[in-house]
């Protein structure tokens, strides 16, 4: 059994320091479908708990501008799972969490995904019970990863466990506020139209994913390109464009080459560069950060139905600047602009250090590894090494920081001076350099 599936980009954190470091494709397995297959109907989906609660207000967590909400599935341990707008079933990414739950697998599923590989192979575990805050779901399937290829609790600085969405937005008015860190969920009978606030744009939701077409980009010649994008909270980064021929998207005169991430089956390559303007209807982005993956490694990946749909995404970074109203009942999106966020520019990391986490005897990911170095770079030329231990970086010592912390330090302005002391082969190293631009 192949499934195609819903596209992810965690894009790799050494390159935006707003980003995840994973870029993958991943299946929307629909329980609706799975629960059709059994004798007789079962209850299954979002609920609210309350008999007569109509709406519910859950708190959630911001990493690499993606939003993390705690759950707990059987009534077991609180895990964190990343709220993604287009994944259709909860997917379960670090295995370790399988053995502790002690899940009886019912069949396995070939997974088809962007890298060099043609597919991997997971398992699927069915009627299990999550709990989310005043929500509960009802015989959910969990799709098992089997080895943690993504590692993501490396690169976000906490543990890990899964990723969900769709079905949320499915069942629900969503308002997701980045200001406050809260979703508030409404029964879409119960909601009024007078709550939504922000500029309403048509929305439509294709394959579990949610498009607008209201963007356009302005490239090097000035040029206005329409573009149909999907709205990803799954992704960290501001703007992915698909630089195929057919869509008149151009790469930028000035990128950089790099590896883009990890994909379920392979390395994503591709380049960085900006472009000039982005519009969202009447909401307008200048001098934009945009992520533009190879071909070979990410469109051929997808059939031609799939990869004519859309022309990229709009991920965290942009996200962020907004309270986002999502209304699939009357199939529209609100942008509400945040003022203290909305005109933040887009900055890349300018030291050319890549960290990762390392997770500690209590669980936590609190020891920051260098895990690699770009050539040249300011950090290169300093004599950072990869598998250098920061210590401390400007004045904190590591056991106070996280991983965001460090990316905020490592992108703050052209000039700024990083001071570390670096543990490398039980020896204490102090090493400075100052940010540079790179695009």
């Amino acid at each position: 059994m192949k499934l195609k599936g819903k596209i992810i980009f965690i894009i790799n954190k050494k390159l935006f320091k707003w980003l995840s470091f994973t870029f993958l494709t991943i299946i929307g397995l629909n329980s609706k479908v799975l629960a059709q297959k059994l004798e007789k109907p079962i209850e299954f989906g979002f609920k609210m708990k309350g008999k007569r609660q109509k709406e519910a207000k859950i708190p959630f967590d911001i990493y690499a501008n993606l939003i993390v909400l705690k759950l707990s599935i059987d009534n077991k341990d609180t895990l964190n799972f990343i709220l993604d707008t287009g994944v259709s079933s909860f997917i379960i990414t670090d295995p370790k969490l399988s053995e502790k739950l002690g899940v009886k697998v019912a069949r396995q599923v070939k997974i088809k995904g962007a890298g060099e590989k043609e597919f991997i192979t997971a398992d699927v575990s069915m009627n299990h019970n999550v709990n989310l805050g005043f929500l509960t779901y009802k015989n959910a399937s969990l799709v098992l990863l089997r080895d943690d290829i993504l590692k993501l609790s490396e690169y976000m600085g906490i543990p890990i466990h899964g990723i969900f969405g769709h079905e949320l937005f499915d069942r629900f008015v969503i308002n997701i506020n980045f200001a406050a860190k809260t979703l508030r969920i409404y029964e879409p009978s119960f909601y009024k139209e007078k709550w939504t606030k922000g500029e309403k744009y048509p929305l439509t939701v294709t394959a579990s994913k949610p498009f607008i077409d209201i963007a356009k980009v302005y490239q090097n010649d000035n040029e206005a390109v329409p573009l149909r994008l999907v709205i990803d909270t799954g992704a960290g980064h501001a703007l992915m464009l698909d630089a195929q021929q057919e869509n008149n998207i151009k790469i930028p005169d000035k990128t950089i080459r790099a590896n883009l991430g990890r994909g379920l089956n392979g390395l994503i390559n591709g380049h960085i560069g900006r472009v000039k303007k982005l519009s969202l209807g009447d909401l307008v982005f200048t001098d934009v950060l945009a992520t533009f993956p190879d071909s070979s490694s990410y469109g051929l990946k997808f059939d031609q139905t799939d990869k004519m749909s859309r022309q990229g995404s709009i991920g965290g970074e942009i996200l962020r600047r907004f309270s986002l109203t999502f209304n699939y009942s009357k199939n529209y999106v609100a942008f509400k602009p945040l003022k203290a966020k909305y005109n933040a520019p887009f900055e890349h990391d300018m030291s050319g250090m890549e960290v990762k986490a390392i997770e500690g005897e209590k669980g936590n990911f609190k020891e920051f590894i260098i895990h690699y170095v770009s050539p040249n770079s300011q950090a290169d030329l300093a004599g950072v090494l990869e598998g250098d231990q920061i210590i401390f970086i400007n004045n904190t010592n590591y056991k106070e920081l996280t991983i965001d912390q460090i990316y905020n330090y490592l992108s703050k302005k052209e000039g700024y001076p990083i001071e570390l002391f670096i543990k490398r082969n039980k020896e204490i190293i102090f090493i400075n350099f100052k940010l540079k631009r790179v695009i």
